[in-house]
């Protein structure tokens, strides 16, 4: 198996670490390593062994976490493979920047939504603050579809974790329903049981976008809750 420890501390940036350290706050076990240099290294082990790495491998430092998390997406397997990995790895999800990243390499989903959409549903119910993120990105990056957009409205709606990136992940679904879906998405502005925080939050990316035009932001700031 891949030498794993010895590759991260070849690769190490301090400055990058010093940089990423402060978007992640609390996440004190960041080596320093940038994500072009995690995905290569993650694509080598999907290549190589990545069943005998997830199986045997414990995830110490932010780096380990994220690529146990890529090579899910890049290695070759069944979904119920890859979904049996995921069980594994998103209790280990303890900042956005794993989440996230991780959730855009899992493109399998596309081939699979209807099975994906039923596992998600395990996490978005969760109490864990980033178990229920990860369900969030995931419905933003797959599930703003005609076949889905509906029921995601309907599932940011249901969710009541008071946590921070949970509210912050809503609202960035939000806003980007709102690029590909803008009526649907006004309507569902204008009739929601969103707390104050993340509908407004919602309205500030939305705002915040360069592919809404100066009318749309001044009518969504005319929506902001005081």
């Amino acid at each position: 198996m891949i030498d794993l420890k010895s590759i991260l501390t070849e690769s190490v940036d301090e400055k990058y670490k010093q940089f990423h350290s402060s978007l992640c706050p609390g996440t004190n076990n960041i080596m320093g390593v940038r994500l072009p240099r995690l995905r290569e290294i993650a694509k080598q082990v999907a290549k190589e062994s990545p069943i005998e790495f997830l199986d045997r491998y414990k995830c110490q430092v932010y780096e380990e976490k994220m690529i146990y998390g890529l090579v899910i997406g890049y290695m070759k397997a069944d979904l119920e493979t890859r979904l049996k990995y995921l069980e594994q790895f998103v209790p280990m999800i303890d900042n956005w920047a794993i989440c996230d990243c991780c959730c855009s390499t899992y493109k399998f989903t596309n081939k699979n939504m209807e099975k994906v959409f039923a596992f998600l549903q395990q996490y978005i119910s969760s109490q864990k603050e980033f178990e229920v993120r990860f369900g969030v990105i995931m419905l933003m990056d797959y599930y703003l579809t005609d076949e889905y957009i509906d029921k995601v409205f309907k599932t940011y709606n249901e969710i009541k974790l008071d946590k921070y990136y949970v509210k912050m992940a809503v609202a960035w679904g939000i806003s980007v329903a709102f690029v590909k879906y803008e009526d649907k998405t006004r309507e569902f502005l204008k009739n929601n049981s969103l707390d104050k925080f993340t509908f407004n939050k919602a309205l500030q990316k939305i705002i915040e976008s360069n592919r809404v035009n100066k009318e749309i932001k001044d009518e969504m700031r005319k929506m902001k809750i005081k």
